[in-house]
């Protein structure tokens, strides 16, 4: 390759075509790369040779000169002036710059993964492969200024070694199920893709596991149950830290093979997953000695004066009670959960309308109340609006029940 005076791709192609009997047509490709407007201007370069090759002018028999002296240095077995190719010799030159046809007409996928683009009105654009020796322009869309075609025979045979064969995860997101394709490879390139059949077993879980790392834990089947118990997880992190358990999406992403792979059951359809499943693997995450007290330190409900059950929403690091403020009647102390955390209280209307939130219980009785107070009680009349909440009887209806 040093002895050849080219540039570097150019010496690997026409040494490369030595070895194969090709030495004097890749010797002219290399020289017709080298030289500008030999063979004409056409992008395709096999075009370009057979001018090259037909071409009487005196600067064209030099350059055939140039070529041969070129094989000669090369060595290798000589072969006939016969034709050869572009697009196989240029393999040992740019094998990164194999494109694929994609999409619209004249647009490609190089290997190296960049785009690439002719006029549609080329010939070439016509092709399904090509191998590029000029690229010019954005990495996204760049001009393609010089190439040949060639069939995925040739580019299989001549770049045997760079394509890779793998196993792919794919997540049907219309069907919720996890199917395998197995892929060849060259590059950023697909060749060929076939469908294996639907994982089961070992295979269907670690496709499972495969598909939620790729597309997120939004694809999983929360369910009502297993996402309240997440976000109280949550809270009690925010609250305390370790060890009750990080539930973000990060960390449980990093942890699958701990809390979701144990409950899986062989089934390549995430619905099977249960919602069950979901909760207990989430619960498996928090150490033993501590599941009994989740329910204590981020219960579900609150159990109102009036002996309701409102449900607890847990967000942002919050505990939230949204209740009818007269469902509070006679509570002198601020709720809590886990015996110290203070629920944020959104104090609502007969209609359900928010009307204060708030932390201190006990400071709303004796500040802002009596302005809720005017103006609820012209709003609502047939309820109870007192002047003395905190002595008062707590109520779920229009009008308290008489004793």
């Amino acid at each position: 390759m040093r002895k050849l005076s080219l540039p570097v791709r150019l010496a690997h192609m026409v040494a490369t075509a030595a070895e194969r009997g090709q030495v004097k047509a890749a010797a002219r490709l290399a020289v017709l790369l080298t030289e500008r407007g030999l063979g004409g201007t056409s992008v395709d370069l096999d075009e370009r040779l057979a001018r090259f090759g037909a071409d009487g002018s005196e600067r064209a028999r030099r350059a055939r000169a140039l070529a041969d002296l070129l094989a000669q240095t090369a060595g290798g077995r000589q072969e006939d002036d016969k034709f050869c190719a572009a697009g196989p010799l240029l393999l040992a030159a740019w094998p990164d710059r194999v494109a694929r046809a994609r999409g619209e007409h004249g647009r490609f996928l190089l290997a190296n993964g960049r785009g690439g683009s002719l006029d549609p009105g080329e010939r070439l654009a016509g092709e399904t492969f090509l191998v590029v020796a000029d690229l010019q322009g954005q990495a996204r869309n760049a001009r393609i200024a010089a190439a040949a075609a060639i069939d995925e025979e040739e580019v299989a045979a001549g770049l045997a070694d760079r394509i890779e064969e793998q196993v792919q995860t794919l997540f049907d997101k219309g069907r919720g199920i996890v199917r395998q394709v197995r892929t060849r490879c060259l590059g950023a390139i697909v060749l060929s893709e076939q469908a294996l059949p639907t994982p089961k077993g070992e295979a269907a879980d670690r496709a499972i596991l495969d598909a939620v790392r790729i597309h997120g834990l939004d694809v999983l089947p929360w369910g009502k149950e297993a996402e309240r118990l997440r976000a109280r997880l949550a809270f009690l992190h925010a609250m305390q830290g370790l060890p009750w358990p990080d539930v973000a999406d990060e960390a449980l992403l990093d942890r699958l093979e701990d809390w979701l792979s144990p409950f899986l059951t062989g089934e390549s359809a995430l619905l099977a997953i249960s919602v069950r499943q979901m909760a207990d693997g989430l619960m498996s995450l928090v150490p033993y000695d501590l599941q009994r007290q989740v329910d204590y330190a981020a219960p579900t409900h609150f159990e109102a004066p009036t002996g309701s059950m409102v449900p607890i929403r847990y967000e942002n690091g919050e505990a939230v009670l949204a209740i009818r403020v007269q469902e509070l009647f006679g509570l002198r102390d601020h709720p809590m959960v886990g015996g110290s955390v203070p629920l944020t209280l959104e104090l609502l209307s007969p209609a359900l309308r928010p009307i204060q939130r708030t932390r201190d219980l006990p400071g709303f009785w004796q500040g802002s109340w009596a302005d809720v107070r005017s103006e609820m009680r012209g709003r609502y009349p047939k309820h109870s609006w007192p002047e003395h909440p905190a002595s008062a009887q707590p109520t779920s209806r229009a009008r308290p029940r008489r004793k």
